[in-house]
């Protein structure tokens, strides 16, 4: 199990770098920009992966059945949730683009330019899932300390 945690987490940490030394192409065509918004998202996120691991190894151990028990139960799963569904949408990514796609603006088909359109609007909602499970365990932490 930890070598599975391990393995994701390097995986993620490539990813990062690989996506940090992306180029910048003199060509500022809609969908160059288009694939860096959908990019500059990602790189906003990927790091609160490591405070979404902190958040869960605190609220682990005070998961139980009490009522405030199942609050902290009910952020941590968020927080999981989160944590997978940030797993998901790259594997996902990395599956509809290339890397030249991806960091070098490779030209993209009319399939693909409606791929990444589909792959804004989640990485947004993405985002979004993200930040409100930080917030809400952060919240809950301190509102017992």
């Amino acid at each position: 199990m930890k070598s599975k945690i391990l393995i994701t987490y390097i995986s993620v940490i490539l990813f990062v770098i690989a996506c940090k030394e992306q180029k910048k192409s003199a060509d500022s065509s809609e969908e160059n920009s288009k694939m860096e918004q959908v990019m500059a998202i990602h790189d906003e996120v990927m790091p609160k992966m490591s405070t979404i691991g902190k958040l869960v190894s605190e609220l682990k151990p005070k998961a139980d059945s009490t009522e405030m028990g199942q609050q902290y139960n009910k952020a941590m799963t968020d927080l999981q949730e989160a944590h997978k569904a940030m797993m998901d949408w790259m594997k996902g990514f990395g599956d509809r683009f290339d890397s030249d796609e991806i960091l070098n603006g490779k030209m993209l088909t009319d399939e693909k330019k409606q791929w990444l359109d589909e792959e804004e609007l989640k990485v947004k909602a993405l985002k979004e899932q993200i930040n409100s499970s930080i917030e809400n365990a952060e919240k809950i932490l301190e509102s017992t300390e």
